[in-house]
């Protein structure tokens, strides 16, 4: 789950009933087997996560050899500004390679003016797959 700058794809399910699809970037703790990811309070996802706190993800790379992860968890809402930076400090450095950079810095503010939360995810089944090993 960590390599590479691959987006998750997360699963929800909407006040319809209808699933959701959302890609967005994610920090992957392999200590405590979570997965992070910062998005906006108002996001779908995250009205969505209100609701029913059960998803499905997956990161796979398009190219081949084809290999991923998938699974299904559940999913905690962050809302504590001092529990938040530090895990969108991770991601941005992940994806755009330093805190310093725009973008990040915009994100960062977002989650300390409260409009951004994090999303912990709890996988609670997972399956791999790794065609380079054919």
């Amino acid at each position: 789950m960590k390599a590479g700058k691959l987006n998750i794809h997360l699963g929800t399910v909407d006040e319809k009933g209808h699933a959701n699809i959302h890609p967005a970037w994610y920090y992957y703790d392999s200590e405590n087997n979570r997965i992070y990811i910062e998005t906006s309070k108002q996001a779908k996802k995250t009205y969505n996560l209100r609701k029913n706190e059960n998803v499905y993800f997956c990161i796979d790379d398009p190219n081949p050899p084809y290999k991923g992860v998938r699974g299904k968890g559940s999913a905690k809402i962050h809302e504590d500004i001092n529990f938040n930076v530090p895990i969108a400090e991770k991601i941005m450095v992940r994806y755009l390679g330093n805190i310093e950079h725009p973008m990040a810095q915009e994100l960062i503010d977002a989650i300390k003016n409260g409009q951004s939360v994090v999303l912990e995810i709890s996988p609670k089944y997972y399956s791999t797959w790794d065609y380079s090993k054919q």
